[in-house]
């Protein structure tokens, strides 16, 4: 039976949550489905239809990237796990009204750990590569659009996120770096999510 061993919110959040497929190991090493709708639904309550996969590829470690968000109509839903390497992963609820507003956690994705990470629909995301040639693979339930894309200053102080790397240290893009922080981000998102 192919059950994650591991379904649970990831604290303080209720609707964010962390899965890990089982594995099922021999001599040649493992095997594991990485997801199931199915199952996906009765370990987390969460009835979504994904409609794209993403990928991308730190070359160093201290890749930053985020923290991102997309906002409505298109926001995102969003399925991560490491492919390869590792990485640090943040998320932060900017969902106004909500009892979790402006609150962040983290978590450190594997190859290794095998861990994944579900993040719903009004929260940024943002990662760190740990090593050399991390790898993130993602699903989401809306596709890209570029007249939606927005984000919040990856290491805003009110964030609390105890990043793995300095200021000094990280590698951003341009457009990272012109993010604001949350005091200053428009209110893109309601409790509901709307």
């Amino acid at each position: 039976m192919n059950t994650p061993v591991l379904a649970q919110p990831l604290a303080p959040f209720s609707d964010a949550y962390i899965l890990k497929p089982h594995r099922f190991h021999d001599d040649r090493g493992w095997f594991e489905e990485t997801w199931s709708a199915k199952r996906f639904r009765e370990h987390t309550g969460v009835d979504t239809i994904f409609v794209q996969d993403n990928a991308s590829r730190s070359l160093v470690r201290g890749v930053v990237r985020g923290l991102h968000y997309q906002r409505p109509p298109a926001a995102q839903g969003k399925l991560v796990r490491c492919s390869a390497g590792s990485l640090f992963d943040a998320i932060v609820d900017i969902r106004h009204g909500s009892p979790t507003y402006g609150r962040s956690a983290s978590i450190v994705l594997s190859v290794e750990n095998g861990l994944q990470l579900w993040v719903p629909r009004g929260f940024a995301h943002g990662f760190c590569a740990l090593e050399p040639g991390t790898q993130i693979a993602y699903k989401v339930d809306a596709p890209y659009s570029p007249e939606c894309d927005a984000g919040i200053k990856w290491n805003d102080p009110a964030l609390g996120i105890d990043w793995p790397v300095t200021e000094g240290e990280a590698l951003l893009a341009g457009k990272d770096l012109k993010h604001p922080a949350l005091a200053d981000a428009p209110a893109d998102f309601e409790r509901d999510g709307a």
